[in-house]
């Protein structure tokens, strides 16, 4: 018998999508702030191999980096509670996602780091610019000119990996989506739906990302 596509239980509850969709974008934004600015922090601590913290970010991105994410934030969400530490879904969410992207941009921002020339800061001295504006002018914004491609892309990849939060009952866009084909039985519309918005996010989000290099690294207007 030939499948009847009928996507109408699923658009009856699309404000239940459009939520969970606003709140992984939500997850994304907090995500992107932090887990940036400790990219920042801990590639100027490796690059610069700043003793001994160049070591403790060395363990935290290799141990990030070689376990699964639904792994950290079960360890978030379900092992700090044996600790006394207890953190609400949207927490422990928000925390794995911070903590898993600042690891990979770390290294990301670490490579862009490396990538500046010795020279201009010699020449940055040579201008009497502070070490500050050295530090924000001649390192920071080219580096992150150079990588921003593919720290947008991490992000991106982050984003995307967000649908695991459901497990821990995030109310998030897989979560919206599981919910409602647990009601309506109609798995193949509503995911297929679920699909489009993660596709339709992730191009705005890239797109986003893009013209905010373009404007603020590249000195584009």
């Amino acid at each position: 018998m030939a499948y009847q596509f009928d996507f109408a239980p699923v658009l009856a509850q699309a404000d239940l999508l459009l939520k969970g969709a606003l709140f992984t974008l939500e997850l994304t934004v907090v995500g992107t702030v932090f887990g940036v600015a400790i990219g920042v922090v801990g590639a100027v601590v490796r690059a610069w191999r700043l003793r001994p913290f160049d070591g403790l970010f060395g363990l935290y991105v290799e141990l990030i980096r070689n376990t699964p994410f639904i792994v950290q934030l079960f360890f978030i969400f379900f092992g700090l509670p044996a600790l006394g530490v207890r953190l609400s879904e949207w927490q422990a969410a928000s925390l794995a996602m911070v903590i898993n992207l600042g690891a990979y941009s770390t290294e990301i921002i670490r490579a862009g780091i490396q990538a500046i020339p010795k020279g201009q800061l010699e020449a940055a001295a040579a201008l009497a610019m502070s070490r500050f504006e050295a530090f924000r002018y001649v390192v920071l914004q080219p580096a992150l000119a150079k990588v921003w491609p593919a720290l947008s892309s991490q992000i991106v990849i982050v984003m995307l990996g967000s649908a695991v939060c459901s497990q821990i009952a995030t109310e998030e866009l897989s979560f919206a989506a599981n919910f409602i084909q647990s009601r309506n039985f109609r798995a193949f519309e509503t995911y297929l739906l679920t699909t489009v918005l993660y596709l339709l996010m992730a191009i705005v989000v890239r797109q986003l990302l893009a013209w905010i290099g373009q404007r603020l690294l590249m000195g584009r207007r």
